[in-house]
């Protein structure tokens, strides 16, 4: 995957559509800003991620401003700058190596989009079993018992 050691893995939204360019060596880059949101001691707040995403990623097309994805990469040094107002500011900057949607977050616009993509149908059930049978996230996609398992039940 990389050779660096700050593999980190972010879940968020798109704050603004990716612009692609191609540098003067012919190499494609795509570069997008991604809202991640938490929640400390009862605040909230938001972290501001750079993405940059070198070659193509069969997603990338489907990107939009507010598109939840899950991105993992390798994770470049902070940097550190004062704001207008004076205030210290930490710029983080993720080289993604994975890029997913998220199966939490959706608004129904996207749902539709993505399905579409893909071909699903328009049932609410399968819908919901489509997000998790896409196995993204290292084989825990499947909620099915295996027949080993089955077998082994005793009822009580």
């Amino acid at each position: 995957m990389s050779k660096g050691m700050n593999i980190v893995q972010i879940a968020g939204h798109l704050g603004a559509d990716p612009e692609t360019r191609v540098t003067p060596s012919g190499q494609k880059v795509t570069t997008f800003r991604m809202a991640v949101n938490g929640k400390k001691g009862g605040s909230e707040y938001t972290v501001w991620w750079r993405v940059t995403v070198w070659g193509d990623n069969r997603l990338l097309p489907y990107l939009k401003k507010g598109s939840a994805v899950i991105v993992i990469g390798d994770m470049s040094k902070p940097e550190i700058y004062t704001d207008k107002e004076g205030r210290p500011q930490v710029s983080l900057e993720i080289t993604a190596e994975i890029i997913r949607f998220s199966p939490f977050g959706r608004n129904d616009r996207q749902e539709e989009t993505n399905n579409t993509s893909y071909g699903s149908s328009n049932s609410y059930e399968e819908r919901s079993n489509n997000s998790f049978s896409s196995n993204s996230f290292g084989g825990f996609g499947s909620f099915e018992p295996s027949m080993a398992e089955k077998e082994d039940e005793v009822p009580f």
